[in-house]
């Protein structure tokens, strides 16, 4: 009898549920968008209750389009949107504040505190990250101070903190599991990649009571199981929650990169590379950060990761902001219209600038603008300005790691964009290869999920359903190419020294 697995990929922008089959392929999805929050400049908020109802609406759409007993269901998957944080009530369940968001930049103050203090050697040693306000540890700290009771309701044991993976897997069993995975832990600042738990130390120096924290687990195993009553839900009662991933580690296991030296990067709100370095971490001394990329069986594999902070959303910009394009398609045929970005560079640090350059006072700039230039050369240098900054990322990846890339597998919504996935290769002068799965994201949880159910028997069988749908192969002249890299690195700081120069002037 088919079985089936389900994953629930819980994104920055919308909240979406896939049931994939044996064959890796998928049978059924669904998908809700939800509000983003803007309290003020570079303050970014979800609701907590939105991400959990139209996360449970969408899997309960996706099972139902799947037509399928839903006890052939043999397990749920989570993967998530990581560093967004939440405080909520133990006893009730119901958030104290919106989350804060992965890309919310309010606690750039008290990381100045903590580097001021001496901790970042610290930080980098224990946890593989570097201090910014993108962690969600100083965020955890943020909500402790600025929720009214919060603090002491916590030094209580009333509260629980969580990323997104704790209070989706929290709703899921009726609040009887308060737990998070090794790939999601490891993002807090808190989480000791080497031992994999909790630092007391660095809990102590955020003032952060242990109370509050999640018990971590492996990738793979059983959390919980969906507990009865859950509107929508109902019939999948009972069925095990046991696979979860933040959504990089998980897209580098939906694309098979289990073996070290192998690299993925996903196109989506941000872009994120990581790249496999096997069972012993990596340390970056080129401005990466490292992550545990899963703990499946036993055994942990570590990765090398560099994060962009604004791509997808970058062209999310154009369109809504300020209206030069109508969908992202058109964005494509914008840029495809011209042959060049007509030397125009956008440098979107919208939220400051994440690896290799981490600055978090860095603002978003347009360089090269003559009277000459169209909505289809800014168009043009928005899709050059996310190929530039994964560029960035492999040349300090291709410095801290054993050996060098020989190929990027790509994933994420923009990775659709030929133009983009062209320029990619031209500019990394290496073969990129598209998945003819692109939810590698949803894949790679939904199969840590099924390699604890026994849906697949070991990570040979997963590596044998990837197939390749189209490899991109530099093309343009590797000379121009440089030219271009070095232009961008200009314009890069001209962003970076923007507000030094503002007070300078004030």
């Amino acid at each position: 009898m088919e079985t089936y697995v389900a994953a629930l990929d819980q994104g920055t922008t919308s909240s979406r549920a896939i049931l994939f089959n044996r064959r890796g392929e998928i049978v059924a999805r669904a998908q809700h968008s939800f509000r983003q929050i803007y309290p003020q400049p570079g303050w970014v908020e979800h609701d907590p209750m939105e991400i959990w109802n139209t996360e449970r609406r969408a899997l309960a759409e996706a099972v139902d389009a799947a037509h399928i007993d839903p006890r052939r269901l043999a397990a749920l998957g989570i993967t998530n949107q990581r560093e967004t944080t939440i405080l909520w009530d133990r006893a009730t369940g119901k958030p104290l504040y919106n989350a804060i968001v992965w890309q919310c930049r309010r606690t750039a103050s008290i990381c100045d505190g903590l580097a001021a203090a001496g901790l970042g050697e610290t930080v980098t040693e224990k946890t593989g990250l570097l201090i910014d306000a993108y962690f969600s540890g100083t965020k955890i700290r943020w909500l402790l101070d600025h929720v009214p009771g919060a603090r002491e309701r916590a030094e209580r044991g009333e509260l629980c903190a969580g990323t997104v993976d704790s209070w989706l897997i929290w709703n899921l069993t009726g609040g009887r599991a308060h737990v998070t995975d090794h790939s999601n832990a490891c993002r807090t600042m808190l989480f000791n990649i080497h031992t994999l738990q909790w630092d007391r130390d660095l809990c102590g120096a955020l003032d952060i009571p242990m109370s509050l924290l999640p018990r971590p687990c492996s990738n793979s195993e059983v959390y919980g199981t969906v507990a009865p009553g859950i509107p929508g839900l109902e019939d999948l009662a009972g069925i095990p929650i046991c696979g979860s991933a933040g959504d990089q580690q998980a897209a580098l296991f939906g694309q098979a990169c289990f073996t070290p030296g192998q690299a993925k990067n996903t196109y989506g709100t941000g872009c994120f590379t990581l790249m496999n370095v096997g069972g012993e971490a990596v340390r970056s001394r080129s401005g990466l950060v490292t992550s545990v990329g899963w703990t499946v069986g036993g055994k942990t594999s570590y990765a090398l990761e560099g994060s962009v902070f604004n791509a997808g959303s970058t062209i999310q910009w154009l369109r809504d902001e300020l209206g030069l394009i109508s969908s992202a398609p058109e964005c494509d045929r914008l840029a495809e219209s011209v042959p060049s970005a007509g030397g125009v560079y956008v440098v979107p640090a919208f939220t400051g600038l994440g690896a290799p350059y981490w600055d978090m006072y860095a603002r978003g700039t347009i360089v090269g603008l003559t009277r000459g230039s169209t909505k289809a050369h800014i168009a043009r240098a928005v899709l050059d300005s996310i190929a530039f900054q994964v560029a960035d990322l492999v040349e300090a990846m291709n410095a801290d790691a054993p050996c060098p890339l020989t190929q990027l597998r790509v994933d994420g919504g923009a990775s659709v964009s030929d133009i983009l996935m062209q320029t990619q290769a031209d500019l990394l002068r290496l073969p990129v290869d598209r998945p003819a799965q692109v939810e590698t994201t949803a894949f790679g949880a939904a199969a840590l999920a099924g390699l604890a159910a026994g849906v697949w028997k070991d990570q040979g069988e997963l590596e044998s359903l990837r197939r390749s749908q189209h490899v991109f192969l530099p093309q343009r002249d590797e000379r121009e190419c440089a030219d271009e890299c070095r232009r961008w690195r200009r314009a890069v700081e001209r962003c970076r020294n923007w507000v030094e120069a503002s007070e300078n002037k004030l």
